[in-house]
């Protein structure tokens, strides 16, 4: 198997890297920050080099690319722990325009390229336990139209939204609706998240929607998978900026007289870490090149991802902590928010232990020595 990107990817990547090194410093991220944890100018940045459009077919205005361009953008937008929510208009976009009626779909998805309109995932519950099939959000149909009643916790970006994707129950099974935010019933209430992002408590009392699809289970798994599959990349483009920037400390940090990197026990602390690295590098590869499989196949195949990453994500970030010692952990010092950011990405979308549990299960009768 050929893993050499294309040069159409490698000058992809060139770009977003590039926006990242010279338009989202980390000063220019910590006002974004403390200002509400989303710029809509940085977001029509990305919009305007076509990323937010990335999945979006070319007749409604996106670049018509795949999983593996997705990837190489989300492990730069990783390395500048870029705020703004790439990672949900790929989601959208991947569930409209494979799910959605025609007319729906053309309705929404040339605003998602152009960054216009921010559509997010709103799925979580509190006591669904990362469980997608889950779902207590009750869906009623009345004189034609549909309406919501229900709550979903920790929305990205819900109080900024422009739309909601939500899961709701119908006749016992799970349908997918489409809620516009500034419709009545649709309230929210933002707060901050650790990372320094944002995200919103969703409360919907007999709020108009518009149903998507009544393959609602299909199209939530779906999209989880292609988040699933957002999050590794990008966390391997964290992770890698960590490695980077504790390597670097350790050269320069001096105790007795001598830079710490020369201390045998720390380097091989930081060897452990750059396997680490590499293990979650090829299993982002593996989530990202599974995508287009059918949906058991998929989930399982995101699931071993997301738990290896899980478990590199912990180890590196608290590696970098451990070895950079007391300022390590001070807002001012950029590996901090690092740190932060990858002990999110190891909560979202189902913890490692919650995809350790949906790994073994899968592994059946053979426990994965023959599968």
């Amino acid at each position: 198997m050929d893993f050499d990107f294309s040069d159409e990817q490698e000058q992809l990547r060139d770009a977003v890297r590039k926006w990242v090194d010279k338009a989202y410093g980390f000063a220019r991220r910590r006002a974004i920050s403390q200002g509400g944890g989303f710029s809509a100018d940085a977001y029509r940045e990305l919009a305007d080099m076509g990323l937010c459009g990335l999945y979006v077919p070319q007749d409604h205005g996106g670049m018509g690319m795949g999983p593996v361009e997705g990837m190489i953008v989300m492990e730069e937008l990783g390395r500048g722990l870029v705020l703004e929510p790439v990672a949900q208009a790929l989601m959208a976009g991947t569930v409209l325009q494979a799910f959605a009626p025609a007319e729906l779909a053309a309705a929404w998805l040339p605003g998602i390229a152009s960054g216009e309109k921010l559509v997010v995932l709103a799925h979580q519950e509190r006591a669904a336990r990362y469980r997608l099939d889950r779902c207590t959000t009750v869906a009623s149909l009345r004189d034609g139209s549909w309406s919501l009643t229900g709550a979903k916790s920790v929305v990205c970006l819900g109080d900024k939204a422009d739309a909601l994707l939500v899961p709701a129950m119908v006749d016992e099974r799970i349908a997918m609706f489409l809620v516009q935010a500034r419709t009545p019933g649709v309230s929210t209430r933002g707060y901050a998240t650790i990372d320094g992002g944002r995200a919103a408590e969703l409360v919907l009392d007999h709020a108009d929607a518009t149903l998507l699809t009544t393959q609602g289970q299909q199209a939530l798994d779906h999209a989880v998978d292609v988040g699933i599959a957002c999050l590794c990349a990008e966390a391997v483009g964290v992770m890698e900026r960590t490695v980077a920037i504790t390597a670097e400390y350790m050269n320069t940090r001096k105790q007795f007289g001598m830079p710490i990197s020369s201390f045998q026990a720390l380097r091989h602390r930081a060897a452990d870490m750059k396997m680490q690295l590499e293990l979650a590098r090829s299993m982002s590869f593996y989530a990202s090149l599974k995508l287009h499989l059918p949906g058991a196949e998929r989930r399982a195949a995101v699931a071993r991802a997301k738990y290896q990453l899980g478990n590199s994500m912990r180890f590196i970030g608290q590696q970098a902590i451990q070895l950079h010692g007391g300022i390590g952990v001070t807002d001012d010092y950029v590996v901090s928010h690092y740190f932060k950011r990858l002990t999110q990405m190891e909560l979202s979308f189902g913890d490692t232990l919650h995809h350790l549990e949906t790994v073994a299960a899968s592994m059946q009768d053979s426990a994965g020595v023959f599968a």
